[in-house]
């Protein structure tokens, strides 16, 4: 059964909005392999494009989607850089527009001190992506798209959040659904009654939710505080949600439906490189299979697949694989650990 229906006559499959920015990661090739270890001691990094929502349009790109964003980047090198690899990739950015007044893109070093333990520094002091403005947003482009996904950081801070809000109304107007990423990051965020006015505007207005419990928990705080899992996809889905997914981390994840119908899935298990990215992959795999027209299960289980794939992986955007990798990975898992491996 299709929850939500995409206009096939659209040009492009989703459009994203949010921010980009770049990963430093330790080095991890064969010619300079940086071991875990604290991030003061590392000497060698490799610079990749990141950001939760660029990491998607990749993800879906990789997939064979058409995807295109909306977004602010720097007016320099760094902001040359990010473009361009968005243009070799295939995504347009007819709507990533330059800052005029010196901000920066946001930095992020990771710190990768053991299979179980990872953190990352950054550095988002007059930041790019929040300097997105409701003038960057046109109607049109979003009605191009079968879909629009808002990615909760570009809530954070005006002018920004007023340029979501905006495009989350124009594809209400446009009848392209909308997917809201939670994706909560503490910096730039003043205080816990500014994350939930703002996720719980876009959560009204969204047809597919995605985030961990404590993403949902930080929502619905000035909505209704303390909720389970099922009492928060029942709230959604009688706002506009179609499809609610609530992430549990390594106990899996699980995606209710209206009527009360839900579907669960387990992480595979891999040896992990780093503790995040996999939110990137699951969001490329989910929203593939979404896509493609596949039944519930079957979409997580790509999106929790191509999870995995990326935690054992040293960047969040070059090594997201493409369908058929996603798939021989799933095939030897299973092959490994049994046909039902990732079954809630």
């Amino acid at each position: 059964m299709q929850h939500v229906t995409f206009d096939s006559s659209r040009p492009l499959d989703l459009v994203l909005l949010g921010r980009i920015a770049i990963d430093f990661n330790p080095a991890n090739s064969d010619d300079v392999c940086e071991e875990f270890k604290p991030l003061k001691d590392v000497q060698y990094f490799e610079k990749y494009v990141g950001g939760s929502p660029a990491n998607i349009a990749i993800g879906v790109t990789h997939h064979g989607l058409k995807a295109g964003f909306i977004g602010k980047v720097s007016d320099d090198q760094f902001g040359d850089f990010v473009c361009e690899y968005f243009e070799r990739e295939g995504i347009d950015t007819s709507h990533v527009t330059r800052c005029t007044n010196g901000e920066k893109l946001g930095l992020t070093f990771t710190e990768m001190l053991s299979p179980s333990e990872s953190h990352i520094l950054m550095y988002r002091n007059c930041i790019a992506d929040l300097q997105l403005s409701v003038d960057d947003v046109d109607a049109e482009y979003i009605a191009s798209a079968k879909a629009l996904l808002v990615s909760g950081t570009a809530l954070a801070e005006s002018p920004s959040r007023e340029a979501a809000l905006k495009a989350v109304l124009l594809a209400r107007q446009a009848g392209t659904p909308v997917i809201l990423d939670i994706d909560y990051r503490a910096y730039n965020w003043k205080n816990a009654d500014e994350i939930s006015i703002y996720y719980s505007a876009v959560a009204r207005q969204a047809d597919i939710i995605m985030g961990s419990r404590e993403e949902f928990d930080l929502t619905e705080r000035l909505v209704r505080p303390g909720m389970t899992d099922e009492q928060s996809a029942a709230h959604w889905q009688g706002c506009c949600a179609k499809i609610v997914v609530i992430k549990h981390g390594m106990q899996g994840s699980t995606a209710y439906v209206e009527g009360g119908e839900s579907y669960s899935i387990k992480p595979f298990p891999v040896t992990a490189r780093k503790g995040f990215g996999g939110g990137d992959g699951y969001g490329s795999g989910f929203l593939y299979g979404l896509f493609r027209g596949w039944d519930l299960q079957r979409c997580l289980e790509f999106g929790s697949a191509e999870a995995s794939m990326m935690v054992r992986a040293n960047n969040c955007s070059d090594a997201l694989p493409g369908p058929e990798e996603v798939q021989a990975f799933i095939d030897a898992e299973k092959a490994e650990f049994g046909e039902m491996v990732a079954r809630a």
